[in-house]
């Protein structure tokens, strides 16, 4: 298919809330599947990171989650998250819409993740650690948040290679 422009920190589109899949818009998926797929391995390709794209970043304004780890692609169509733990963890996100900032955020240590696959069949999934922030992540993107607004506080944030300097120091 084709790389897209992933929408950058800034550009209004990312603050709005998706609508959901329909069981009869599966047909017209397939191309956006591999738009995200294509997308993230760009991505991931230049900056050598990147697991997961949410259709908003690249101006998709639906329910779809494309994920990416250890050559496993997986499609979340309409995810709802469940089951979010009371325990907290606290990470420096980074995200694809703004490839050189880290955000220090809390995100729920353990969660579900109830969706539809690519195959318009019910999952579920219970999560833990990098896999429950990531998808609280994306979930986050679906719903018009990004991890900016998640920030801890004013001193939640940092440049990737202002990062790098102080792991080398």
């Amino acid at each position: 298919m084709a790389t897209r422009n992933i929408l950058l920190l800034g550009n209004p589109e990312l603050y709005r809330v998706s609508t959901p899949i329909h069981e009869s818009e599966l047909n017209d998926l397939n191309s956006v599947i591999a738009n995200l797929h294509d997308t993230l391995m760009n991505f991931r390709f230049r900056h050598q990171a990147g697991r997961a794209i949410a259709a908003p970043q690249i101006g998709i304004m639906k329910r779809i989650i494309y994920m990416h780890i250890h050559g496993k692609s997986t499609v979340f169509l309409n995810p709802l998250l469940e089951n979010k733990s009371d325990e907290m963890i606290e990470l420096w996100d980074d995200c694809l819409c703004f490839p050189d900032l880290l955000v220090k955020v809390r995100r729920h240590k353990t969660c579900r993740i109830r969706y539809k696959g690519a195959n318009w069949k019910e999952e579920e999934v219970d999560l833990d650690n990098s896999l429950s922030e990531l998808l609280q992540h994306e979930c986050d993107h679906l719903d018009g948040i990004l991890a900016v607004s998640r920030a801890i506080d004013g001193q939640s944030f940092a440049l990737k290679c202002q990062r790098e300097i102080a792991r080398n120091v």
